[in-house]
Order: structure tokens, then C-alpha cells, then sequence
């Protein structure tokens, strides 16, 4: 585009980041503090959870509250990317052009 923005990252691809490494979505989206944040909680809750789970619970069970906060981490990272793009698409646009059709007709 000629107005200067920056392409941002593509959401798929920070989904995909966030699935594989918590906390890579909210670095490649240049946010770390807040994926760290979500690191964070995510560690302490999955700690409080083994001590709260009961001792016949599995391995997602005891670890549940990290599992949690990882899943809104994925979320959140994903979200964020689909607002930039968003957004991005919405600037790129054309002044005249309009999608639901309201643009004045030249007859």
C-alpha cells in the first residue's frame, strides 16, 4: 500500500505461533509484556491446580488452570492479530469504495 502502514502479521500465522510456543503469538504481534504476563499466570495456576487436584487426576487435570489461561492466550493473541488485520484492510480501502453498496452512482 502507498499510505505508509505496515502490513501487519498474518492472524494464521500468529494463531499457529501461539499453539506451538504460549506467549511467540504476543512477541511476533510486538506485545511481550503481556505474553508474559500470560506465561506468568500461566505457571502459577497450573502450580495451584496440582496442589488442589485431587491425587487420582490426570496430567491435564492437575495442571488445568494453566492449560486454561494457555488457551486464552491463544485466544487473545489470535483476536489481536484479527483487529490489526482488520483494521489494515478497512485503511487500505478505498475512500469511494464501500462494501454495502451506499456508494453514490454517476448517472
Amino acid at each position: 500500500m502507498t499510505d505508509g502502514t505496515a502490513t501487519p502479521v498474518n492472524p494464521y500465522l500468529v494463531l499457529g505461533a501461539a499453539v506451538v510456543l504460549p506467549a511467540s503469538g504476543h512477541v511476533m504481534l510486538g506485545v511481550p509484556v503481556r505474553g508474559l504476563q500470560f506465561l506468568f499466570f500461566m505457571v502459577i495456576l497450573g502450580w495451584v491446580t496440582t496442589k488442589l487436584a485431587p491425587a487420582d487426576a490426570g496430567f491435564i487435570g492437575r495442571h488445568a488452570g494453566g492449560f486454561l489461561i494457555y488457551a486464552l492466550s491463544v485466544l487473545d493473541a489470535y483476536r489481536i492479530a484479527r483487529i490489526r488485520h482488520a483494521i489494515w484492510v478497512h485503511k487500505a480501502r478505498p475512500a469511494g469504495d464501500s462494501a454495502g453498496g451506499d456508494a453514490p452512482s454517476n448517472i
